[in-house]
């Protein structure tokens, strides 16, 4: 007969995917001590792999690379003071402030960032949960026959008591060959616990790739507020640009009816012909048919607005369709400091948290190299009767460590490593990456905003002219002086001024909601927690 306690020592054994693994289990002495010093040493036990290390990113000394100095005119300057966190309301446009406070809450998207925060708090849970042991209560009831020919029947000779016949029963003995094995019942409960030591941090490692990816998914939601928050800026600004548009058009068209009827007048005196009539009315038909395109522009900016807060087409119309004007800049814009840009722009800290979470993947790739550790223990009551289940001498336990070494898995572990160490390469590119767009984006923002609000003052004075050149055309027309042509010319010259200017003074305040988006908003570390706290409509649907 075999001594029991080596009845399992074979240190060989499959694995599930067919790769080889060492597989050792102590004597119950050795066990004890062992069990001991591997707790010991598992609750300090090393975290291997590469430490993340924050990436250093380039910081120039100031955001203005020109010297040159605009003229002291009504122009907006950036100054490099500390931005608001509202930065909106530099507007000072009660509507559009109204509008962007109800973004967090109503925005679709930021709506669905906040739940993914969620999955990765949940997804963090699962993976810290294999730090702690794992313990299991476990019961079963089951009618069993052993086979005649099976195992059993085999073991016959060899388990008799001695002193029987042979072919007889003895006492503890296995039925002979030539006996029917009964059926009998078999009842068991008990408990069973697992723990696997976290030697060389690979749990400690998922952890922290996890965490990396909640800071991740945070910056994220951010990064969906600062964009619905520049949008919804965006499209309020341009709606009021289209309706100022309108109002000229509107403007314009009377003065085109009253230059038709003047035009009328003098045919009809025998001062001029027809032809200036007929262009008169074809200079208001034209001025007519910009209308309904500014309307449908009109309607659909309401329905932009109405979408990223949430609401039903049309849903702001009452609230919008009030004529206001363009909201204008301030004279002063605070950027903040170039230095805090990476601080502040939430894809850059988004980008490093993912960074961060590949870096610690690393680790875990390097830990699957390592001897696994783990201790087991179960404890258990197993009778053929249901009177015995309450007794003592029905027990039945186990208890030990075992350690697992992976020999030859076929280049898993190596390959699973590269791809590991390849994904962290990608991830510090996408870094430099972000932060290198984000100075362009700031840079061409700038830019964009002093520019723009040049072509506008040169525009002022171009309306301005425009304006004297149809007036003195209008009173020389009707002196006699001159054909109703420059009249045409110069009223044609003016409406294209005008709407270039209603245009130019929208893109200006539009450039300024850009360069804010470019310096990530003013919301750094804050977000309106309160204001998303409204539960979204499918998880009502499935509580209902």
């Amino acid at each position: 007969m075999l001594d029991e306690s080596l009845a399992d020592t074979s240190p060989l054994q499959e694995s599930a995917d067919g790769s080889s693994l060492i597989r050792m289990t102590l004597p119950a002495p050795c066990s004890r001590i062992l069990w001991a010093a591997i707790t010991t040493l598992g609750l300090a036990g090393c975290t291997v792999g590469p430490d993340f290390k924050e990436p250093p990113w380039y910081s120039p000394a100031s955001w203005f690379s020109s010297t040159e100095r605009r003229p002291p005119r009504e122009q907006s300057e950036a100054v490099s003071e500390p931005v608001d966190p509202r930065w909106w309301g530099l507007f000072g446009d009660r509507e559009l402030t109204s509008l962007e406070e109800r973004v967090a809450a109503g925005n679709l998207d930021v709506r669905t960032a906040t739940i993914q925060i969620a999955q990765s708090r949940a997804e963090r849970g699962i993976t810290a949960a294999a730090l702690y042991p794992a313990l299991n209560a476990n019961a079963s009831y089951e009618r069993e026959k052993a086979s005649n020919k099976g195992v059993f029947s085999a073991l016959s000779g060899a388990t008799g008591t001695p002193g029987t016949e042979a072919g007889g029963l003895g006492t503890g003995a296995v039925p002979p060959i030539n006996t029917a094995i009964p059926p009998f019942d078999l009842y068991e409960y008990g408990v069973d616990a697992t723990w696997q030591i976290d030697f060389w941090g690979s749990v400690r490692r998922s952890i922290e790739a996890a965490d990396a990816t909640i800071a991740s998914s945070e910056e994220a939601r951010r990064n969906a507020l600062l964009i619905a928050l520049a949008e919804v800026a965006s499209d309020y600004v341009q709606l009021r640009g289209v309706q100022a548009q309108e109002q000229i058009a509107e403007e314009n068209v009377k003065v085109a009816q009253q230059n038709v009827q003047t035009t009328r007048e003098r045919s009809a005196g025998g001062l001029s012909t027809e032809l200036d009539v007929a262009n008169a009315t074809a200079q208001l038909q034209q001025q007519e048919a910009q209308i309904p395109q500014l309307q449908q522009q009109e309607a659909q900016l309401i329905n932009a607005l109405s979408l990223l807060l949430g609401q039903q087409p049309n849903a702001l119309r009452a609230e919008l369709e009030a004529r206001r004007p363009i909201p204008p800049v301030p004279p002063r814009v605070p950027v903040g400091l170039p230095s805090e840009l990476a601080r502040r722009r939430p894809d850059i800290r988004q980008a490093e948290a993912q960074l961060h979470s590949a870096t610690a993947n690393v680790g875990v790739a390097v830990a699957s190299f390592y001897p696994q550790v783990t201790l087991s223990a179960s404890l258990g009551i197993q009778a053929l009767q249901p009177k015995n289940l309450w007794t003592w001498d029905a027990r039945q336990f186990g208890v030990g460590p075992s350690v697992t070494l992976p020999i030859f898995q076929g280049g898993q572990l190596r390959s699973t490593l590269h791809l590991r160490e390849a994904q962290q390469q990608e991830a510090a590119i996408n870094y430099e990456r972000t932060v290198l767009n984000a100075w362009h984006d700031v840079d061409n923002a700038l830019t964009a905003y002093d520019k723009e609000q040049r072509r506008r003052d040169t525009l002022i004075l171009s309306v301005a002219q425009n304006q004297r050149a149809l007036s003195l055309a209008v009173d020389q027309y009707r002196q006699g002086l001159i054909d109703y042509l420059p009249v045409l010319d110069a009223q044609r010259s003016l409406l294209q001024t005008q709407q270039a200017l209603a245009q130019s003074t929208t893109t200006v305040s539009t450039n300024l909601v850009t360069l804010y988006r470019a310096l990530g908003g003013g919301w750094e570390k804050t977000f309106p927690v309160k204001a998303t706290s409204r539960r979204p409509h499918v998880r009502q649907a499935a509580a209902g």
